[in-house]
C-alpha cells in the first residue's frame, strides 16, 4: 500500500511510511506537520493530507475487494485468473468491470432469453464459426418461438456480453473521455425561468475543456428542469472500436454480432458510460470547486485580526435601526442598545451623543459597521462626527453569515436573552478583534466564499473545510484561558468533548496558570497533551515557554540552550542578539534535527507572533451608496472578497460586489485569479458596466 501512495502523490515511500505510522498512531495532521519534520522530512498539511486521503481510498478499495470475492465463492465461481486479478486490481472502475458478469441482475431482455434456452444459440453465433446460423436458430424455435424470435433473443445475450466486456467498456469509456461534448438546448417552455442559464440555451463544449463553474451550473439548470443536457461521441467510429474487438471473420454470424453491439452500444453501453463520465466530470468539478472554497475560506480565516481592544460594533438598518452594542478587550458584552439616525426616524443628535458618551465610557478604540443594508451610510454618519484627528477608527465587515450565528445553538447558547440583531452586531464586533475565533462558530458554508457550494459532494466538502479550520487554528494558537469551546475544539487532539470539559474545568478553577496543568482537565491524557499543548497558549504564566509555540517536549532542550548561552528563560526569550549566537547544530541529537531547532529559534525570537499580521482600513469611495450612483469609467477602490475561477468579487462598499472577469484581472493571460489576487486584497478597480435589472457591477482591473 505505502509504496503505490508515494507512486499516487509523487511523495518517496519512507516519508509516506513514516506518516502512515504516524497517523495511524494517532497523531493529527497540524502536529505531525509542525512537531515532526525530522521523521517527515518537513512535509506540510496539504501534502500529509493528499497521503491520508490516498490510504482512505485504498482501505475502502480493499474493503470492496472483500466483498467481491467473499460474494464470488458464494456463487462457486471457479476461475483463478479473475480471481488474481481482482485481488491485483487498484482502478475502481477496472474492479467493477471484471465483477460486472457476475452482479446480481434484474430482469432484462438477456435474462429472459436464457430462461428461454437461448445461451447455446448466442455461443453458436459468437463462436463465428457456422455459415448456417438460420438453420441453427430453427433447432431453438420452440415454446411459441420462432426462428427470428430465437435469433433476437441471442443477441440480447450477445448484447449483454457487450457490455459487461472489460475491452469494450474501456475502449467507449476512453472515447467519452477523450472526445465526449456536452450539448445543452433550453426546455423552450421554461425559457422565462431560465433567464439566469442563458449563456448555456444553445450551448456545447468538449467535456475536457468545461471549466468546473460551467459544469456545476449546467448540472444545476438540469436539476431545475430548465435545461436539456447531453453528453455524445461520435457514434460511428465508437461502433467501428467495438465490432473490431467481437467480429473476427465475415462468417454468417458477423451480420448478427453487428446487430448486437449496435443494439448494446445505444441501450446498454452508453447509458452506463455517459453515467459514469458524467460521474466522473461532477466530482473533478467537485473537487475543483472545493480546492477554491477551501483556498478563500483560508485566507479568510488568517485575516488579520485587530487585537484585543474595546470595540463598538453596529449592525446597520433603515427602519428598524442601528443594533449597537459594545465589546470589552476580552470581547466580553458590556452594553447593547438601539439607535436610529437614518430614515424615517433621522434621530441623527441622539444617535451621535450615545455613540460619542459610550466612546468615552468605554474606551473605545475602534468601530465596526456591518457592510448590509444601510451599511455606507451609517459609516458615513459615523465618520462625519468623528473628530478628523480621532483615535478611533472606523472599519466596515462583512456580514456573510453573521445572520446564521446570530439563530445558531451557540449564539442562543452565549446569549440566550438577547434578540437576534444584537447577536448579530456583537458576532461583527467580534470579528474585528479577531476574525478566526468568531468564524469558528458558523458553518463555514454560510461565510460565503465559495463557489456553487450548495451544489457539490457534501461530505467531500465538509471533510475539506473542517481541515481548513483546523489547519488555522492550530497555525494561529489558542489562548487556552480564552478561548471558546468553538475555538478549543479545532485544536489538534481535543475535539468538542475535550473542549467542553477544559471551559468547565477553567469556569470551576480559574485561568490555568500554566501548559502542565491542562492536565488536569477531565479526559485530557497523555496523547491529548502530545497532540495539543503544542498549538495552546499560556499568557502571563509560571513559564515563560507556554506563550510560545514551542512544544512542552522541548521546553528540557531550550533550558539547555539558555544556559549554554549563559541566560535564563526570560533574558534568552525576545532576545534577538542572544539568539542569533546560538549554535544549532551543537544541539542535533538523534532525535532533534536542525527544522525542529530552526522553528524554536524563531519562536525565541518572537514568541507568540500572530502570523496574521494586523489589520487595516479601507476607505470606499463617498460618492457610492448604492448601485444607481455607479457610472461606466469611475475608478473605485474595493476589497477582494471572493475567488472563484472565473474572476474575482470586490467589496466596493455597497449591498452588490463588482465582479471582475479573469479576462479584466490582467493584461497578460492567466489561468486562475488567484494567481494575481488574494482575500481581502485592496484593490482599484474602473467600472466597464453596469446591469441595474440584474443588479451586476462588472469591473476591470486593466489600463
Amino acid at each position: 500500500m505505502n509504496k503505490r501512495i508515494a507512486q499516487s502523490t509523487n511523495i518517496s515511500e519512507k516519508q509516506v511510511t513514516a506518516i502512515l505510522n504516524l497517523l495511524n498512531d494517532g497523531a493529527t495532521i497540524p502536529f505531525i506537520a509542525r512537531y515532526r519534520k525530522e521523521t517527515t522530512g518537513s512535509l506540510d498539511e496539504v501534502a500529509i493530507e493528499k497521503i491520508d486521503n490516498e490510504q482512505k481510498k485504498l482501505i475502502e478499495l480493499e474493503k470492496r475487494k472483500t466483498s467481491i470475492l467473499a460474494r464470488l465463492e458464494e456463487l462457486k465461481v471457479n476461475k483463478p485468473s479473475l480471481i488474481e486479478q481482482i485481488k491485483n486490481c487498484y482502478d475502481p472502475k477496472e474492479l467493477e468491470d471484471l465483477y460486472l458478469p457476475y452482479k446480481q441482475k434484474r430482469k432484462t431482455k438477456a435474462t429472459v432469453a436464457v430462461e428461454n434456452g437461448l445461451e447455446p444459440l448466442a455461443k453458436i453465433i459468437m463462436s463465428q464459426r457456422q455459415n448456417d446460423i438460420m438453420n441453427q436458430a430453427f433447432r431453438y424455435a420452440r415454446n411459441g418461438l420462432s426462428a427470428d424470435d430465437a435469433l433476437e433473443g441471442a443477441r440480447h445475450i450477445i448484447a449483454e456480453w457487450v457490455s459487461e466486456s472489460p475491452a469494450a467498456r474501456n475502449t467507449i469509456r476512453t472515447s467519452y473521455e477523450r472526445h465526449a461534448t456536452l450539448t445543452c438546448k433550453v426546455d423552450k417552455k421554461k425559457t422565462a425561468d431560465a433567464q439566469k442559464y442563458k449563456d448555456y440555451f444553445d450551448f456545447n463544449q468538449s467535456v475536457n475543456r468545461l471549466p468546473s463553474h460551467r459544469l456545476l451550473a449546467i448540472l444545476r439548470a438540469e436539476k431545475e428542469g430548465l435545461l436539456k443536457v447531453k453528453m455524445e461521441i461520435d457514434t460511428e467510429r465508437a461502433l467501428e472500436r467495438l465490432e473490431r474487438i467481437f467480429i473476427r471473420s465475415s462468417a454468417d454470424a458477423a451480420d448478427h454480432i453487428r446487430i448486437a453491439v449496435k443494439d448494446s452500444y445505444k441501450r446498454l453501453l452508453t447509458p452506463s458510460i455517459e453515467t459514469e463520465i458524467r460521474k466522473d466530470a461532477k466530482e473533478k468539478a467537485d473537487l475543483e470547486a472545493i480546492g477554491i472554497f477551501a483556498n478563500n475560506l483560508t485566507q479568510l480565516l488568517m485575516a488579520a485580526p485587530l487585537g484585543s481592544k474595546p470595540i463598538l460594533a453596529l449592525d446597520p438598518g433603515f427602519r428598524s435601526g442601528c443594533k449597537l452594542t459594545c465589546l470589552d478587550a476580552q470581547s466580553n458584552l458590556v452594553h447593547n442598545s438601539t439607535i436610529y439616525p437614518h430614515q424615517p426616524q433621522n434621530q441623527t443628535d441622539d444617535a451621535r451623543h450615545r455613540i460619542e458618551s459610550l466612546i468615552k465610557k468605554h474606551n473605545i478604540e475602534a468601530i465596526a459597521i456591518g457592510n448590509g443594508t444601510a451599511g455606507r451610510e451609517t459609516e458615513q454618519f459615523v465618520k462625519n462626527f468623528l473628530p478628523k484627528d480621532s483615535a478611533v477608527e472606523v472599519y466596515l465587515i462583512s456580514e456573510a453569515g453573521a445572520s446564521i450565528y446570530s439563530a445558531s445553538e451557540a449564539a442562543r447558547e452565549e446569549f440566550p436573552d438577547l434578540d437576534l440583531t444584537v447577536r448579530g452586531s456583537v458576532s461583527i464586533g467580534r470579528r474585528l478583534i479577531d476574525p478566526l475565533a468568531e468564524l469558528v462558530k458558523i458553518d463555514p458554508k454560510s461565510i460565503g466564499v465559495g463557489q456553487y457550494q450548495h451544489d457539490v459532494d457534501r461530505n467531500k466538502l465538509k471533510a475539506s473545510l473542517d481541515n481548513v479550520v483546523s489547519f488555522a487554528v492550530n497555525k494561529v494558537g489558542v489562548n487556552v484561558n480564552t478561548a471558546s469551546k468553538h475555538l478549543l475544539q479545532h485544536v489538534a487532539g481535543l475535539g468538542p468533548k475535550l473542549a467542553q470539559n477544559v471551559v468547565d474545568h477553567r469556569n470551576a478553577n480559574g485561568s490555568f496558570k500554566n501548559i502542565e496543568s491542562v492536565k488536569k482537565v477531565k479526559g485530557f491524557g497523555a496523547k491529548a497533551f502530545e497532540q495539543s499543548a503544542g498549538f495552546l497558549r499560556v499568557l502571563g504564566g509560571s513559564n515563560p515557554l507556554d506563550a510560545s509555540a514551542v512544544h512542552p517536549e522541548s521546553y528540557s532542550l531550550v533550558k539547555k540552550i539558555a544556559s549554554k548561552s549563559n541566560l535564563n528563560l526570560k533574558q534568552l526569550i525576545g532576545n534577538e542578539h542572544a539568539v542569533k549566537e546560538i549554535d544549532l547544530p551543537s544541539f542535533i541529537t538523534d532525535t532533534v534535527g536542525l527544522p525542529t531547532l530552526q522553528d524554536i529559534i524563531t519562536e525565541l525570537k518572537k514568541p507568540g507572533l500572530d502570523p496574521r499580521g494586523a489589520a487595516k482600513t479601507i476607505e470606499f469611495d463617498d460618492r457610492i451608496r448604492d448601485i444607481k450612483d455607479i457610472r461606466i469609467g469611475m475608478r473605485l477602490p474595493g476589497k477582494v472578497s471572493n475567488l472563484t475561477k472565473f474572476g474575482a468579487f470586490v467589496d466596493i462598499g455597497i449591498k452588490e460586489n463588482g465582479l471582475i472577469h479573469i479576462s479584466e484581472i490582467s493584461d497578460k493571460r492567466i489561468a486562475d485569479p488567484a494567481e494575481v489576487l488574494s482575500l481581502d486584497q485592496v484593490v482599484s478597480a474602473r467600472v466597464i458596466e453596469v446591469d441595474l435589472e440584474r443588479k451586476r457591477i462588472a469591473l476591470s482591473l486593466k489600463e
